[in-house]
Formats: C-alpha cells, sequence, structure tokens
C-alpha cells in the first residue's frame, strides 16, 4: 500500500446561515406586533435610526398596489412589486371551542360580495367603542353586594382569579368560613354565572334564580358529558324522565350563558391590522386588486444628521459606521419582507376569486406547494408569509393560512373540490333534513357524488364530527322527541 500527499482543488456552493440571514428570516414570520417591538428595540440600540409608526391601525383605500411614503422618508414599503356545538354561541358543554382559520372561511361563506351582518359592518363599527373591563365590573359588583369593608376586602382577593369567561379559578379547599361569603356573591352578582368555578355551577347560578334548579336539573348538570352527547338513554335511567322531557330541557340549558364574562374585557381591545387589503377592480387582472396596509408596515428613517463631522475618534467611526450598516441592512430586509408578502398575497387572490366573489363554496384547494411554485419560493418560505397575516377582503378580515385546503377529486373527471367547500356542503345538507328524511353518513356521500364529489363514508363522518354535527341516529331521536314533546 502506498501513501502520499496530492494537493486538489475543488469549486463548491454552500448556504451559509450568517446571522443577517437568519434575522431576515425571522422578519419574516412577524406578525405586526412583533415586528412593531423588534424595530422599537433595533431603533433603541442604534442612534442612527428612528422609528415611524402609525398612531393607530386604519384600514386604507387603497389606490397603488404600494403605499408610499412620506416625503424624504426612507420606508420598506419604498419600491412597487411590479413583478411577481352545543350553545348557541359556539361553546360546547364540554368546554370552549375555539373555531381555526378553516372556520373562520366557513363563517364567512354566506356574505354576499358586498357583505351582510356583522361582516358587512366597517371596520370602525367592528372595533366598536371596546368592552368594558371584567376587573372594574367584578369590582363594581363587590362593593354593591358588601356592605362590611372587610367582606369586601376578602372577596376583591378574588379578582385576580377571575378568567375571561368570568370564572373563578380559586382553590377547590376554599375555607369553610369563606363559602357563605362566595354564595352570597354568586348569588347576587350580575350577570348570574360570575365567579362561578365551574361550567355546572355557572349553570346552576343562573337556574337558581329561574328557581328551575330541581333534582332532575341538578342531575343533568352532574352529568354534562352525557348531555353533550346526547345520550339520553342514559340520562333517562339517571333522571327518570322521558327523552321528550330531556330534550326539553337541553333547550333550556342552551339559553343560558356560559361565559357570563364574555361581555368583558381582561385586557384593552386588540384589533387584528391586516397586512394587505383586497378591493374588487375590474381593470386588474382576475378582477380583483391587492394593496399592503402601510398601518401594517412600520416606516423607519436614518438619521444621517446624527453623525458628527470630522470630531469622533476611530473607535466611534467604527462603531457609527457599524450602525449605519446595519440600519441600510435592515431596511432591505423590510423592503423584501413587503415584496414577498405581497407576492404571496397577490397569488392567493389570484388562486381564490371565486371565493371572493361568491363564498365558501367556491374555496379552491390550495396547498403550499401550489403557491410557493406559483412565486418560485421554498414552501417553508411561504409557510412563514401566510402565518399570523391577515387579508381584509370584502368577505371579512381573514388570516393566509386559511386560504389553503385539501384537495379532493371530483367524480365526473373535473376540477377538483377543497376541503372546506365540502364541509360547507355537508352543513347545508344537514341543515334542510326533514324529521323523516334524516340522511345517514352513506346518504350524504351519495348526495355528494351527485353533486361531483367523490367522498368515502368515513371522510363524511370524519367531516361531519369535524362540524360538530351529531350522527343520523342522534339527530333522528331528536326529531322524534321534538314530535312527541309539541
Amino acid at each position: 500500500m502506498n501513501l502520499s500527499m496530492n494537493l486538489h482543488v475543488r469549486q463548491s456552493q454552500s448556504l451559509a446561515m450568517t446571522p443577517q440571514l437568519l434575522q431576515s428570516i425571522r422578519l419574516l414570520q412577524f406578525h405586526h406586533v412583533e415586528l412593531l417591538a423588534f424595530l422599537q428595540r433595533e431603533a433603541e440600540g442604534n442612534p442612527l435610526l428612528e422609528l415611524v409608526a402609525p398612531a393607530e391601525p386604519a384600514v386604507p383605500a387603497p389606490a397603488d398596489r404600494v403605499p408610499e411614503p412620506a416625503a424624504g422618508d426612507p420606508s420598506p414599503l419604498s419600491g412597487r412589486q411590479d413583478d411577481g356545538a352545543a350553545f348557541s354561541d359556539g361553546t360546547g358543554l364540554e368546554g370552549e371551542r375555539h373555531p381555526d382559520a378553516a372556520e373562520r372561511l366557513l363563517d364567512l361563506a354566506y356574505a354576499g360580495p358586498g357583505g351582510s351582518g356583522a361582516e358587512a359592518s366597517s371596520w370602525e363599527e367592528r372595533l366598536g367603542d371596546g368592552l368594558p373591563s371584567l376587573h372594574a365590573h367584578a369590582l363594581r359588583e363587590i362593593a354593591d353586594v358588601f356592605g362590611s369593608q372587610d367582606e369586601r376586602r376578602l372577596a376583591e382577593l378574588w379578582l385576580a382569579d377571575l378568567d375571561a369567561s368570568g370564572f373563578l379559578f380559586a382553590d377547590a379547599d376554599l375555607p369553610p368560613d369563606l363559602l357563605p361569603l362566595l354564595r352570597r356573591l354568586q348569588d347576587e352578582a350580575e350577570p348570574a354565572g360570575l365567579f362561578a368555578r365551574s361550567l355546572e355551577e355557572c349553570l346552576a347560578i343562573q337556574l337558581r334564580r329561574r328557581d328551575r334548579l330541581d333534582p332532575v336539573m341538578t342531575s343533568v348538570l352532574a352529568n354534562l358529558p352525557l348531555l353533550a352527547r346526547r345520550d339520553f338513554a342514559a340520562l333517562s335511567r339517571l333522571t327518570g324522565e322521558s327523552e321528550a322531557e330531556l330534550v326539553d330541557i337541553l333547550a333550556e340549558i342552551r339559553a343560558l350563558d356560559p361565559r357570563p364574562g364574555s361581555a368583558f374585557s381582561l385586557d384593552a381591545p386588540v384589533a387584528v391590522v391586516p397586512d394587505a387589503v383586497v378591493t374588487q377592480d375590474r381593470a386588474a387582472p382576475g378582477g380583483w386588486q391587492v394593496a399592503l396596509n402601510p398601518d401594517a408596515f412600520p416606516r423607519l428613517r436614518i438619521r444621517l444628521e446624527s453623525v458628527p463631522a470630522g470630531s469622533a475618534n476611530g473607535e466611534e467611526r467604527s462603531f457609527l459606521a457599524h450602525c449605519r450598516q446595519s440600519a441600510g441592512w435592515l431596511q432591505r430586509s423590510l423592503e423584501g419582507r413587503a415584496r414577498t408578502i405581497l407576492k404571496v398575497a397577490d397569488e392567493i387572490v389570484k388562486r381564490q376569486g371565486a371565493f371572493l366573489a361568491h363564498g365558501g363554496g367556491h374555496l379552491r384547494p390550495m396547498t403550499l406547494m401550489d403557491v410557493a411554485g406559483a412565486v418560485g419560493m421554498h414552501e417553508s418560505t411561504i409557510s412563514r408569509v401566510t402565518a399570523g397575516k391577515y387579508l381584509a377582503t370584502p368577505r371579512g378580515t381573514v388570516e393566509m393560512k386559511a386560504f389553503f385546503s385539501g384537495a379532493i377529486a371530483a367524480s365526473d373527471g373535473g376540477e377538483a373540490h377543497s376541503a372546506e367547500s365540502v364541509k360547507l356542503r355537508i352543513r347545508n345538507l344537514v341543515a334542510a333534513e326533514s324529521p323523516g328524511g334524516v340522511l345517514s353518513d352513506d346518504d350524504i356521500a351519495a348526495r355528494l357524488q351527485g353533486d361531483g364529489v367523490e367522498l368515502a363514508r368515513r371522510t363524511v363522518a370524519k367531516y361531519r364530527e369535524a362540524l360538530g354535527i351529531p350522527s343520523s341516529v342522534q339527530r333522528r331521536r331528536e326529531f322524534k322527541a321534538r314530535r312527541l314533546a309539541g
């Protein structure tokens, strides 16, 4: 075996993750509040930077694709982008249900192009004057209920344990001498249910004020999971009531308020600031125009007048040169971020014009890969751009991620359907049922196939459960119970 030393020259390329590149990636995924906080920190540490933030959020009437900065103001927006449930309020008996971005689109499905109802209200109308403070209201209620200063001070200690629903997260082992104090506060404070320690106790307080908390109601409240599943057979064995009577009890409980604190706010209301605004424009490609919202993009100004003329020593000059280089890089990063957001928003609107014009039933299937291929970016970049970013559309302000939906094949070989539009069809089919025509999952799958949607029965069941729709057996039982009760 011969051992020898040789010298070879090889040329290769690799991506170096420099601190500047890592920071650019972070900037891309920041939403408005995070970006503003980051720029404030940068301006504090760089004497050449001045942050010019909008006084308050507003949705502009876009007259251009990219808002122009004020005269003499360098801005990250300085360039143009020419190239490319059980209760009526939706809360379930087994806990709060927070709708995701996809459900938001279903909620907007019935609003027309100009909007209707709550979705048609203006930005200012939807913000309103803000909700009153929950803690301030609870403090007034304590003062009205208790005349003794000592009792008020004891009750005020519970204010820190109130959550956004008005529930009291107090220790389960509350001292016995404080239980009468809490019971009095629960019985007299408004709205009914405030200071309850659980959902069961909240509903019991409201029923007690209506003189409806009898042993049957108490037994039903102790078995809320059975009521949420509509297991009337098990409840009937526990309470001795008929299914028709249990349906009436369910209707009565549905009329209660499971979140008495929802009419108040723990903190000052925070408005969602859309990153881009979509308006109808017949002259634009596709009939829609996208413009960046200047209120979501704080402006930066480099104050060159802060640089001393010739009096700085070598160390100061080095520091100022670093600050100037950092400020220039930050401006270029913000410009790139703005262009990327606009480019992605343009592509989303181009693909989802039918939804903007006609509603949720016309949402097209779209994946991160589809948009990434169209705009020439990586999927991870599209994911960062759409996370926490919002579009203000004629159908409401919607998170960009909500427009992405899986594809379901068409039975006739035509264009695929989006999963969210299929969910909307399932919801409409169930809503149109009659007592003698309750649809099973197989029936729904057959109806959808007749409309050109190829969907298996098990997928129908999965979508139905995701929408919170009970099974056909449970729906048929409820129809029967209503008929007997009526």
